[in-house]
């Protein structure tokens, strides 16, 4: 699609929470957060003519590398929240962009995102194939405390859980969604954690993509600050989640 006539390099949209998007307790699952968050960065590369749509005709296709959430409180069921989104850096075969989520104008969730330019038949990194000068950058404008970093997941861990990739865990681009992983570690984390907004921010790191049928094993790692989660596939690491508890 060409650039769309209301194109700015900050865009703004508004979502209403759905009961389908709530825990019990009525609050937004930290999935379809990061779910949210993803679909508004989508629709800015929709305006923006770099969207999946306009980056398939060169067979790419824009993977998440890193992610770091820091929330304040999440929003409840009926709550319409604004998701505010530009781009900080943009060269190449990788883009760092940032996110904000209001309610009634107040900032609740800050988020930074690391994305890499993927070319979906040879299933590696390459530069990016469409024009992308008309987006203002924003190195200085920070949407988290800290910046996204890389999960020391190296010490010692227990495997607690062994599944198979099933399609309901696939995208559009062929393999396991990022909030998938996400998704199967908070399953394993204590109900209690998650019901009384324990968790203060929390980072990912897609390291390997994962395909239907692949076998893996979740590992974690307690501490009384932190929880670490990583994802193996034949003893390799492919994902790994900090939970930084309040």
């Amino acid at each position: 699609m060409p650039i769309a006539e209301n194109f700015t390099s900050i865009f703004s949209k508004d979502w209403e929470i759905n009961f389908t998007q709530c825990l019990p307790n009525g609050y937004l699952k930290y999935t379809d957060l990061c779910n949210i968050l993803q679909l508004t960065a989508a629709a800015h590369s929709e305006v923006g003519g770099i969207s999946f749509s306009d980056m398939q005709e060169f067979n790419q296709a824009w993977v998440l590398s890193r992610m770091r959430v820091e929330i304040t409180e999440l929003p409840q069921w009926k709550d319409v929240v604004t998701l505010k989104t530009w781009i900080n850096t943009l060269e190449n075969s990788r883009s760092v962009r940032a996110l904000e989520l209001y309610v009634n104008g107040k900032k609740m969730v800050g988020c930074e995102t690391f994305w890499a330019v993927f070319n979906t038949k040879i299933r590696r990194p390459e530069a990016l194939a469409l024009p992308f000068e008309h987006f203002e950058l924003y190195p200085e404008q920070k949407a988290t405390e800290k910046p996204f970093s890389k999960i020391n997941f190296s010490s010692e861990t227990e495997m607690v859980f062994e599944k198979t990739v099933a399609l309901s865990d696939l995208d559009i681009v062929n393999h396991v969604n990022n909030v998938k992983y996400l998704e199967w570690c908070l399953d394993l984390v204590d109900t209690e954690l998650i019901l009384n907004q324990k968790i203060e921010s929390f980072e990912m790191n897609f390291l390997k993509e994962l395909s239907l049928k692949d076998q893996v094993a979740i590992h974690e790692n307690l501490t009384s600050e932190a929880m670490v989660f990583s994802i193996t596939k034949d003893n390799k690491t492919c994902f790994a989640l900090q939970l930084n508890l309040k």
